[in-house]
Parts: structure tokens; C-alpha cells; sequence
């Protein structure tokens, strides 16, 4: 057990790994996160609103609920993973990891704004939730995070990354932007809103990078790892492309013009981009994969 006479403190004995990835993420938090979504102007956003018909609001309300949700979820259940990464003394990473649950706060505040100004709904919106979703979000998530205050293994990290980083944020959350750009950005439509989704994205994009670099720093400290994320991945996928599926089976025809095939599609190309960057791992020396993120992290404009 540490003692006050054996405690240490990396900042005052080797001090911080600066161009390491959780510190070249944690400097663009601080660049780029900033935002305020309580300054945005919705002025605009609700005159739209009141000109879409009832099938177009309907699927930005539906949308606005998955997120809505998916955000105070992460948010709830994010503090497992800080407690496990501090618990090891990786002060580079829990220092990046501190911004991960003020922006996913920031996030619930902004989706709830846009419900109570523009929309202007009040009551339950859990009805928009499908049973896909509820398997990821109201099981998967929490159980996968939650494992972490018993099992801070690596395999345990390794599926909490996957579920929250690689299925929930890079499947469902990157494929829900891509839909509120079509929607909205596409069509000129709700200027407010529109800005808060690229802000939320790119905060979202270095939550993402992180979740690969933490995932591809663990397989690479010990390969059979790569097994347990991947079959962590192969299982989540279903349920996560079904939530995109479930969404388009209620319209007919589908608001704003959208077809399945292109989520499905995009939603499968995250994927794939990722789980490539994190099979690369396997067999990889740290070395390699501190270099490949810190790539990745600088070619990133957020």
C-alpha cells in the first residue's frame, strides 16, 4: 500500500510526456474544446423548425433523443475509466481524460437545449429508443464501464474502449452527424444547431483517437488482447447497425430525402477504419504505436 513516505508525483519526478498522444489530445482539448452552448444562437433554428413537416420533425426529434440519451449515458458512466487510468499513474492520460466528461456534460446541455428552444417538447422521449439501442446504450454501456470499478484488467479496459469509443462514438455517434449534416447543413436548415454538431464532432474525434491509441497501447503490450476486441467489436456492430436499420424501417418514404444504404454504409466505414488501425497493433512495439497516434492525432485539424 503507498505510504505519504513512498508516494511519488510524475509531474515532480519526471515531469509530463508532452508529445505523447494523450497530451497532444489534451493540448487540442484545450484549443478546440471551448465552446458554450448556451451562446448559440437558436433564433433561426426554431423558425425552421416551425416550417418542417410532421415526418421531418419527427426523424430530427428521433435522432435528438439517441443523442440525447447517448450523451447523459457517457456521461454517467465515463468515471470507471478515469478511475482505472489514474489508479495506474498515467497522469497523461487521466489529465486528457478529464476533458472527456466535461465535453460529454457539455454535450447533454446542448441536446437538451435544442429540446426545450426549438423543439419545445417536454415529456418522455425514451419511446424513440429501439431495442438495439437500448442493448448498447442501456446495457452495454454501463456494464462494460461499470466492470471496471471490480476489474480494471486489460481486458476489461479493452471492452469498455471498444463499447464506449469504437461502437457509441465512432459507430452511432459519427454516423449521427453524418445525418444531421444531410438533414440540416445539406438544406440550409437550423444554423445553430448545425454549428454545435461540427463543435460536438470534433471533440468527439479526439475521444475517439484516444479510445484507438488506449485499445492499440493494450494489444500491443500484450497481443491475445486483439481477441477480446474483436470479438467485443464483432458483437456490438450487429445491434449498432441495427439502430441505424431500425430508424429507416419507420418512414416511408424517409424524410429529407436519406437512404439506408448510405449510413449503413458510412456506419461501416468507421468501423472498418478503426478496427484496421487497431489490428495493426498486434505484434506492434509501443514505440510504433506511440508514433502512428502521434501521426494521426497531428493530421487531425481538431
Amino acid at each position: 500500500m503507498e505510504t505519504s513516505l513512498t508516494r511519488t508525483f510524475a509531474t515532480t519526478s519526471r515531469g509530463l510526456r508532452r508529445t505523447s498522444p494523450p497530451m497532444r489530445l489534451f493540448e487540442k482539448a484545450k484549443q478546440f474544446g471551448i465552446w458554450n452552448p448556451s451562446t448559440l444562437d437558436l433564433t433561426q433554428d426554431r423558425a425552421d423548425w416551425l416550417r418542417l413537416t410532421g415526418a421531418e420533425r419527427d426523424v430530427v426529434l428521433r435522432l435528438t433523443s439517441l443523442f440525447q440519451a447517448g450523451e447523459e449515458a457517457v456521461t454517467l458512466d465515463l468515471l470507471p475509466l478515469i478511475m482505472t487510468i489514474a489508479r495506474e499513474g498515467r497522469i497523461e492520460e487521466e489529465m486528457f481524460l478529464t476533458t472527456f466528461l466535461w465535453e460529454e456534460a457539455k454535450h447533454t446541455d446542448f441536446f437538451r437545449r435544442f429540446l426545450d428552444e426549438v423543439a419545445q417538447v417536454e415529456g418522455d422521449l425514451s419511446h424513440y429508443h429501439t431495442a438495439n439501442y437500448r442493448t448498447i446504450v442501456y446495457e452495454a454501456l454501463p456494464s462494460a464501464l461499470g466492470a471496471l470499478l471490480t476489474d480494471s484488467s486489460p481486458s476489461a479496459q479493452v471492452r469498455a474502449s471498444v463499447t464506449y469509443n469504437m461502437i457509441v462514438e465512432g459507430v452511432l455517434a459519427e454516423t449521427g452527424y453524418h445525418a444531421y449534416h444531410t438533414m440540416l447543413e445539406r438544406n440550409g436548415l437550423m444554423p445553430g444547431q448545425s454549428l454545435g454538431i461540427r463543435n460536438l464532432k470534433q471533440d468527439e474525434s479526439r475521444h475517439i483517437a484516444y479510445g484507438i491509441y488506449l485499445i492499440s497501447r493494450l494489444i500491443a503490450e500484450d497481443e491475445q488482447l486483439w481477441d477480446v476486441a474483436e470479438q467485443s467489436m464483432n458483437q456490438l456492430l450487429i445491434p449498432a447497425l441495427g439502430v441505424i436499420e431500425d430508424v429507416f424501417a419507420l418512414y416511408n418514404p424517409v424524410p429529407f430525402g436519406l437512404q439506408v444504404e448510405e449510413f449503413v454504409a458510412y456506419a461501416t466505414l468507421q468501423f472498418q477504419k478503426r478496427y484496421l488501425r487497431l489490428q495493426a497493433a498486434r505484434g506492434a512495439a509501443q514505440s510504433d504505436v506511440e508514433a502512428l497516434h502521434q501521426a494521426a492525432i497531428d493530421q487531425d485539424d481538431g
